[in-house]
C-alpha cells in the first residue's frame, strides 16, 4: 500500500530573515516527521518532501499561515516508502539556479498554459490561433533521457545555466510556433519562459505545475516514457506511481 505521501511545491516570493525562516521551517517540518529538502533564496522557496499524511497537512498548515506561502500550490503522489534519507533545510543564491539574476519570475510571471489546454492543443496539433505547438524542454540531459513529450525539442544541456545560450543558438527553431516550455515541477520552466519573452520570441508559454501536473490532471497524454525525479524514486509514470517502490 503506497502510504507514504509526497509533495512538492515553489514559489518565487521575496524573503528576507533566511535563518530565521530556515530553523523555523526545519523544526517545524522535523516535527511532523518529514524528510526531504527544502530550498530557500531571496527570490522564494522550493522544497520536496515526504511522510505521513497526518505530518504533510500539519507542516503545509504551519507553512501557509505565513501570508508569504498562503497560496502556495503543491503537487501530491504517493510511494510505499519514504523516497528521502534525511531532512535538509538550506539557504541558496537562487532556488534554481539560472545565473539571470534580471529574471525575476515574482514581478511578473509569463503565460501559462494549464495541463487540460495542452492536452488538447497536442492531440489537435495546434493551439487555438492555429499555430503549431513545439514543446522545449528545459531539463538536462539525463533527465530528458528517462522520458519526454513526444517530438519535444531537446537541447541536450548539462544544467540550467546553460538554456539561455542554447536559446540564442536555436531560436530559429521556434519561430512561428507555440512554444510551450516545460520541466518536472514547473520551476525551471517558470524561468526559462520568461527569459525566451525578454529575449523577444512571441508566443511563449509555460507549462502550469510541470510534468507532474500535467501527469496529475491529465494522465499524460503525448508523454513517452517516465519523468525523472531527483529522490530515491528514480521516476514516476503518468499514473505516478515510481519506477523503484
Amino acid at each position: 500500500m503506497s502510504s507514504v505521501v509526497n509533495i512538492a511545491a515553489y514559489k518565487f516570493v521575496s524573503l528576507d530573515a533566511l535563518p530565521e525562516l530556515r530553523a523555523r521551517l526545519l523544526a517545524q517540518a522535523g516535527e511532523a516527521a518529514l524528510k526531504g529538502t527544502v530550498l530557500l533564496a531571496e527570490e522564494g522557496i522550493n522544497l520536496f518532501l515526504a511522510g505521513a499524511q497526518a505530518g504533510i497537512d500539519a507542516f503545509l498548515a504551519d507553512l501557509r499561515a505565513d501570508v508569504r506561502f498562503a497560496d502556495l500550490e503543491v503537487k501530491f503522489s504517493r510511494s510505499a516508502q519514504v523516497p528521502f534519507r534525511k531532512l535538509l533545510v538550506k539557504i541558496k543564491r537562487e532556488i534554481i539556479r539560472m545565473d539571470h539574476p534580471t529574471i525575476r519570475p515574482e514581478a511578473g510571471r509569463a503565460p501559462g498554459v494549464d495541463p487540460r489546454t495542452l492536452a488538447r492543443w497536442l492531440a489537435q496539433g495546434v493551439d487555438d490561433d492555429g499555430r503549431p505547438v513545439v514543446m522545449l524542454d528545459t531539463r538536462n540531459a539525463f533527465e530528458v533521457d528517462e522520458g519526454t513529450f513526444k517530438d519535444a525539442i531537446d537541447w541536450r544541456i548539462d544544467r540550467f545555466t546553460q538554456f539561455p545560450a542554447a536559446v540564442q543558438a536555436h531560436r530559429a527553431e521556434l519561430e512561428g510556433k507555440t512554444v510551450v516550455s516545460f520541466c518536472t515541477g514547473g520551476i525551471r520552466c517558470e524561468k526559462a519562459a520568461i527569459y525566451m519573452n525578454e529575449a523577444g520570441i512571441p508566443n511563449v508559454y509555460q507549462l502550469d505545475g510541470g510534468i507532474l501536473k500535467y501527469f496529475e490532471e491529465t494522465g499524460g497524454p503525448g508523454f513517452d516514457g517516465k519523468c525523472f525525479v531527483f529522490d530515491e524514486r528514480i521516476s514516476l509514470d503518468p499514473a505516478l506511481a515510481p519506477s523503484k517502490d
